[in-house]
């Protein structure tokens, strides 16, 4: 009977101190590590000259990896310039005819103000002013007839001017530079293959940060804000392993609780998903599962 008494006694104090930890020894949430993944494409087509990247190198923002083949690009700039060039020699010729034009245009300006200042002294006549001023109209009238004809010259050179600007542009999109600081999680291309615009090149994420996303019910809400800080917990051999975390945004509408539910009374539940940012020592993985616990206990 005191055997009895005593275990009994026992079990009402370990009882106690187990609700006094924890009042269901449940997580508060659950969910499964992300991180922003993004996926760098080719921005040109041609051959993989060089490609340094391989599957867990982890890669510096604005860092050169590789680029694709520019030869072709090259040679069409070359003949594009060249192009410019003859252009530009006809231009030159037009020009040549523009300038001997604006020439005799000032030398009969400068014989017509003659005129008109001879005819006031009388020492002219209107027909000689009426001459000139016909010799003016014509040379006008040419050099209007010659920018006419230079109009589709100069409009051949702007042409070139932009296409150039188009090779230099791809030229300089042949250069893969990585856009982000990340850990290179998958590789779909590899060194001498050709690429096209947009085929996918590689997979980055930064995992120095994760997220976990999990989903709580809306009386939880109330204890929720973003900023604060929650403990996170992993498996971890025989125990569970904690890290700190900060709320970093909570969604402003409700849905169907995920698949990842396993009950059905919590599965036709409406929840809301929260995303908490977790300093990753190395040991946090996309997918990985993990709690929440929205009070800073010791249960392990």
């Amino acid at each position: 009977m005191k055997t009895h008494s005593y275990i009994l006694g026992v079990s009402i104090i370990l009882t106690s101190l187990f609700s006094c930890n924890d009042s269901n020894g449940k997580a508060d949430g659950y969910g499964n590590f992300e991180a922003t993944e993004i996926t760098i494409s080719a921005e040109n087509n041609g051959k993989l000259l060089q490609f340094d990247v391989h599957e867990g190198d982890l890669l510096q923002k604005e860092q050169f990896i590789g680029y694709i083949d520019t030869i072709p690009l090259a040679l069409k700039r070359e003949q594009l310039n060249v192009s410019k060039s003859v252009i530009n020699s006809r231009s030159r010729g037009v020009l040549s005819q523009i300038n001997v034009l604006n020439s005799k245009l000032k030398n009969g300006n400068t014989n017509k103000n003659r005129i008109e200042n001879l005819i006031k002294d009388n020492a002219a006549t209107q027909k000689q002013l009426d001459d000139i001023q016909g010799e003016i109209d014509v040379v006008k009238s040419q050099i209007r007839s010659v920018e006419i004809q230079n109009a589709p010259v100069v409009n051949e050179l702007k042409s070139i001017d932009v296409q150039l600007k188009q090779i230099d542009y791809q030229i300089q999109k042949s250069k893969i530079i990585n856009p982000v600081t990340g850990t290179v999680l998958t590789q779909y291309a590899e060194p001498n293959e050709i690429s096209a615009f947009g085929k996918p090149l590689y997979k980055i994420a930064d995992l120095s940060t994760m997220q976990l996303r999990v989903y709580v019910s809306e009386t939880q809400l109330a204890a929720l804000k973003i900023g604060q800080e929650v403990t996170v917990k992993i498996d971890n051999a025989a125990t569970m392993k904690s890290y700190k975390g900060v709320i970093k945004w909570i969604a402003s509408e409700a849905e169907f609780t995920p698949k990842i539910i396993q009950t059905k009374e919590e599965r036709v539940a409406l929840v809301y998903a929260i995303k908490i940012d977790v300093t990753n020592d190395g040991g946090l993985k996309i997918g990985m599962p993990a709690e929440m616990w929205i009070k800073n206990s010791n249960n392990n």
